[in-house]
């Protein structure tokens, strides 16, 4: 039996994970509901779904109980709002990036879960379904780098224009969206990192505001940050380098993994730094290295493959590709960075959580309004490629 799911959302990722459907590509779910508060955007889903039933509210789609689980995808703030709707209406919940927009709106989704075992709790971080990625968590796990020394992760290619900023009334405000870059494009960028090196202890950020476009939240980003071990990293990220970069590069005591548009590379040291710098009788000598390109399992499944491991999941307890408790790990970092900027200091993790939220709810109070429109977009392009 299909999987009956509720999107809750029908603007642009939500258009791609019904036609995802729709093609076939996840076999054993049956999109039978869909929410959206726009008129055009209803019309638009009863025309490619004819046979399931339309809503305004995504709180009146759950509470007609007339799906399995639900697709939420809707802006950040409305998140935990709505998987705990769906939690005690006994539905599972596939939430998207972001969990939300502060950690401790996240908390009270995450204790409501908890209150519900029987049900699946999924997160949409379908960047962790890239084989590059998956690859690079394997060898991690497994040592082949020895201890982490330092991680530089550029990543310049969310490329939007003024046009993708004005498509929407809640993007790129502080009220509606709650951040910018951070929060929209790098939520994935900033699992990966936590998921592949561990959260750092300590961050150091400045965060631009409206600098390369009529925003008031961030689109230019660099960040600093230290790990338990004393490793040490730097993030960069904006939404206005043409063509932009996309390289992470993680170094350990035993060499070098490269991500980039040309794949995945492995700098393998034939002795581990830390023994040849203590007992090395040449003073300019490195120690030997081989340039190896490693080979992954090609597969890239993206959305797709996140929902059909939630499927496979409620069906069979399969494994997910990420437990929705998880996303407020990459949201830690993204808030302390917000935090750093924002007062100008190293700021430690886990951060003071309560004074976060009470200077983004100054930002909130004077966030701009801004007349809202009817754009979707779409987003195939912005997601999938090489190590995006």
């Amino acid at each position: 039996m299909k999987l009956r799911l509720g999107i809750i959302g029908a603007g642009n990722i939500a258009s791609a994970h019904i036609q995802n459907v729709l093609d076939g590509k996840c076999p054993n779910i049956e999109i039978v509901a869909v929410a959206d508060r726009k008129e055009s955007r209803r019309q638009w889903a009863a025309e490619k779904l004819p046979d399931a039933r339309i809503f305004t509210e995504g709180s009146d789609l759950i509470a007609a109980k007339c799906c399995d689980a639900v697709l939420i995808a809707v802006p950040h703030y409305q998140h935990p709002t709505l998987a705990i709707e769906a939690f005690r209406a006994g539905q599972h919940v596939m939430c998207e990036k972001p969990a939300g927009v502060y950690t401790l709106q996240v908390r009270e989704m995450i204790a409501e879960a908890d209150k519900h075992p029987e049900l699946t709790f999924g997160m949409m971080f379908n960047q962790r379904t890239n084989c590059v990625y998956r690859k690079m968590k394997e060898m991690l796990d497994a040592g082949e780098l020895g201890e982490l020394k330092r991680v530089n992760w550029i990543v310049t290619d969310w490329y939007r224009t003024q046009f993708y900023y004005d498509s929407g009334a809640w993007r790129a405000t502080w009220a509606g969206e709650g951040g910018g870059v951070l929060l929209n494009q790098c939520p994935h960028q900033l699992d990966l990192l936590q998921w592949l090196c561990g959260l750092p202890m300590r961050v150091h950020s400045f965060c631009h505001e409206g600098k390369w476009h009529d925003i008031e939240v961030e689109d230019d980003v660099t960040a600093y940050m230290e790990f338990a071990n004393g490793a040490t990293g730097v993030f960069i990220t904006t939404t206005a380098d043409a063509p932009g970069t996309n390289r992470l590069e993680i170094t350990g005591t035993k060499g070098r993994l490269i991500c980039d548009e040309n794949g995945l590379t492995y700098d393998r040291l034939k002795e581990d730094e830390r023994i040849w710098c203590a007992t090395c009788k040449e003073g300019f000598e490195k120690p030997g290295c081989e340039r190896v390109e490693v080979e992954t399992d090609g597969e890239n499944p993206q959305h797709a493959g996140v929902l059909n491991a939630f499927a496979a999941h409620i069906q069979t307890g399969a494994p997910l590709v990420a437990d929705g408790r998880e996303g407020i790990n990459g949201l830690m970092l993204s808030n302390a960075i917000h935090l750093s900027s924002w007062l100008g200091e190293t700021v430690t993790l886990p951060i003071d959580e309560k004074k976060f939220l009470n200077l983004l709810n100054e930002r909130r109070a004077h966030s701009r309004l801004k007349e809202d429109t009817d754009v979707v977009m779409d987003t195939a392009s912005s997601y999938g490629g090489g190590a995006k």
